[in-house]
């Protein structure tokens, strides 16, 4: 029964995401919204709607949820795909930075909302399961990542410029707050967190409207698109990252069979939409981005359905 539910829950979230990828694109396909659209939608996304999210995501999570083993396997997946991306495309490619940290991500930094969640609902029984990848990437992957960004895109940046990014990154602002919360044993009343619940429940369909609609009119894997890029991105995401979760987490920290499931699991949840958010947002990798996030979308389905079954 539990391993009927396991691939049924896996069907019902990619379902549901894909719906509104189609939706965006459709939308896109018509140019309902003209041609400013996706820019203005990718501006609310990252300056208002994920942060809200975020927050109220990060402050509902526990901190025993937060600083468990998961977190360190979890962290040793992606720094294994952050690694050998960024290693062959500076080192032997000969890319830019700003190429390299997008293929880097896209190679590592998991689509923790908008598939994680309904994944760890349906699939995994229990939303917490997500909440130390968040912290995890929105944490130290992000800062780190967009900090790097911001210089190498932005022109030359002091010290000061420097370490002062991350508190004027409003996603990272969003998620500094609601750890605080968790931390502190905060809790806000319903009429102060209902806003922000509100507002944060649009992030997820806005970023996969967006995202469809980057579709229309282009195809994936182009000639002079950087095809390597975008394969080697999704070898790691697809195949590597699951291993390495799976190796960790049973030779080194023995975590129990619901445990490595999760953890698993979410190490093969395909790239995030925030990379492309990001891309989009610096104007760097954006094919790059588009195309490695829609091939581990679909790829990450039966990856999923191999994991359910062999772990579960």
């Amino acid at each position: 029964m539990g391993h009927d539910v396991d691939v049924t829950g896996v069907l019902i979230g990619f379902t549901i995401i894909a719906t509104i990828i189609v939706v965006g694109y459709a939308i896109g396909r018509i140019d309902l919204l003209g041609p400013h659209a996706q820019p203005v939608i990718a501006r609310l996304v990252f300056f208002v709607l994920s942060p809200c999210l975020l927050f109220t995501v990060l402050s509902d999570a526990t901190v025993d949820q937060l600083f468990s083993p998961l977190l360190v396997v979890s962290l040793l997946a992606a720094l294994a795909s952050f690694v050998v991306f960024g290693v062959v495309s500076v080192a032997v490619w000969r890319r830019p930075l700003p190429e390299a940290i997008i293929g880097s991500l896209a190679s590592g930094y998991v689509n923790a909302n908008n598939i994680g969640l309904p994944v760890a609902v349906y699939v995994l029984g229990d939303p917490a399961y997500v909440a130390p990848v968040l912290l995890l990437q929105l944490l130290l992957f992000a800062p780190l990542a967009l900090a790097v960004l911001d210089v190498k895109t932005g022109g030359r940046a002091s010290l000061g410029q420097v370490l002062s990014q991350p508190f004027r990154n409003p996603i990272i602002i969003g998620s500094a707050l609601g750890l605080v919360l968790t931390l502190t044993n905060v809790e806000l009343p319903d009429a102060a967190m209902e806003p922000f619940r509100i507002i944060g429940g649009a992030a997820v369909p806005l970023m996969l409207l967006s995202y469809g609609m980057s579709l229309s009119g282009q195809k994936i894997l182009q000639p002079g698109s950087g095809r390597r890029d975008v394969l080697l991105a999704s070898g790691l995401k697809l195949a590597v990252m699951p291993a390495v979760a799976a190796l960790v987490g049973h030779l080194v920290f023995s975590l129990d069979h619901q445990q490595l499931f999760a953890v698993v699991a979410l190490a093969a949840l395909p790239s995030a939409q925030n990379v492309f958010n990001y891309a989009q947002r610096y104007g760097r990798g954006v094919i790059l981005a588009r195309d490695t996030i829609l091939i581990t979308t679909v790829g990450s389905l039966p990856v999923l359905m191999v994991v359910a079954a062999v772990l579960h």
